[in-house]
């Protein structure tokens, strides 16, 4: 049996291990466009704090990992699929047949049409390439523009404010990370990196972008301009399916996938950032790019592609992120649903934010901020679907109270349920 997988990202790596352990006479290949060895993208802020050495960025320290665990390592980008003679082409045109294909291409940074964009002083931060080009430039006091404050863009910030230099971030939006966090609690992270020294402009558009005696400078939206050292563009990602052209594989925001992670061509698996697969709070088939789900995808897709059907729950909308020292998450329907009941607490002074949507009895979305403690269970309960019973109206009044809910609700104890 060959198991060829292309994308070398924790989908991958992890569907490849998979593989070689359920089914060790199997021949495993792991295809990936980078240079480097596997590495994690989410490390990529602690290299650029200097935390970690490049080598601390990989997803396997061990010497010869893949080699041990015979998992053949091939560079290549691939340029088609054909899913009927079960063959890929990649851009030096040797072609790899397969009999389970599983594509975990993952994603792209892109940059919006704006004149300049393509100047050299203007940097993604997707890539370890990427990184390095940012470490050579972001030196403490240079000024730098991070244009873009959502969830990217703000653990960008976080490994730039460390590094010293003088930071303005520009975010189109009305608030920071509005994917994941409301007005209230994108304001209070805004308050936040503002005390902690970080230049924030909400609302704001950058309009063209031209050198200035060895700098940039940036035209704002209303007339204003900024003049910086080095503009670092975080301004959205997306899925890497263009190769797919032509295939007959069906794609939307990225490749379809069922609860088994099957693209709509048999012997064809998707996993991580590029599966658009079941949404585990709508039951509709979403992206969600982050890293526990292209981690489960893995594990699952590799025992699919084996024969084990193994189902797939839905990925629970969920991202946690820590901005200059202030923790902020957002976990299923933050944003509530028709005929539900919200309850929120908020403690602007303290930076300290809670937010609870139900559908019913049963909590489905919750947003937090400056609550750690809480994260855990708050995920718990949405997963679990709990129905909470007498708690719900305790939550309404007390949403802080969501520990003692849970630990009452996951015993299955009389009060938890009424």
């Amino acid at each position: 049996m060959k198991h060829v997988i292309v994308g070398t990202g924790p989908a991958g790596v992890i569907a490849a291990e998979t593989l070689r352990r359920l089914d060790p006479k199997s021949e495993v290949t792991l295809v990936g466009n980078e240079p480097e060895a596997p590495y994690s993208r989410m490390a990529i802020p602690y290299y650029l704090v200097g935390n970690i050495a490049e080598e601390g960025t990989h997803l396997r320290h061990g010497e010869g990992h893949y080699e041990k665990l015979g998992i053949a390592l091939r560079r290549g980008q691939v340029t088609a699929v054909d899913p009927k003679d079960h063959k890929i082409t990649l851009d030096d045109g040797e072609s790899l047949s397969f009999d389970k294909l599983l594509l975990a291409t993952g994603s792209h940074a892109i940059r919006p049409p704006i004149e300049g964009i393509d100047l050299p002083q203007v940097e993604n931060c997707w890539t370890l390439e990427d990184a390095r080009k940012i470490a050579d430039r972001a030196e403490s006091g240079k000024r730098v523009v991070l244009m873009g404050a959502g969830f990217i863009g703000c653990i960008v910030l976080e490994a730039l404010a460390q590094r010293g230099v003088d930071l303005t971030v520009v975010e189109m939006e009305d608030r920071m990370v509005p994917r994941m966090m409301d007005q209230t609690g994108g304001d209070m992270i805004k308050r936040w990196c503002e005390s902690k020294g970080v230049s924030v402009r909400t609302s704001t558009k950058i309009e063209s972008i031209a050198e200035s005696d060895g700098a940039l400078r940036l035209a704002l939206g209303g007339g204003e301009s900024l003049e910086c050292d080095l503009l670092v563009c975080a301004a959205g990602v997306k899925p890497n399916i263009d190769f797919l052209d032509g295939s007959g594989i069906a794609t939307d925001d990225g490749i379809l996938v069922d609860n088994r992670l099957q693209t709509s061509a048999p012997d064809i698996f998707a996993a991580g950032d590029v599966a658009q697969g079941p949404d585990f709070s709508t039951g509709k088939q979403e992206i969600h790019a982050i890293q526990p789900t292209a981690s489960e995808h893995g594990r699952l897709a590799a025992m699919n592609m084996l024969g084990h059907r193994t189902n797939f729950r839905g990925s629970l909308s969920m991202n946690v992120l820590a901005t200059l020292g202030l923790v902020s998450s957002s976990f299923g329907l933050w944003q509530g649903v028709e005929g539900g009941d919200v309850t929120e607490m908020a403690d602007p002074d303290g930076f300290r934010y809670i937010r609870l949507c139900f559908d019913g009895d049963v909590l489905v979305g919750a947003l937090a901020l400056g609550l750690t403690q809480h994260v855990g269970v708050i995920r718990g309960l949405i997963q679990t679907a709990s129905p909470l019973g007498a708690w719900k109206e305790r939550l309404l009044k007390e949403p802080l109270l969501v520990m003692e809910a849970y630990l009452e609700c996951s015993q299955g104890s009389k009060a938890a349920f009424g």
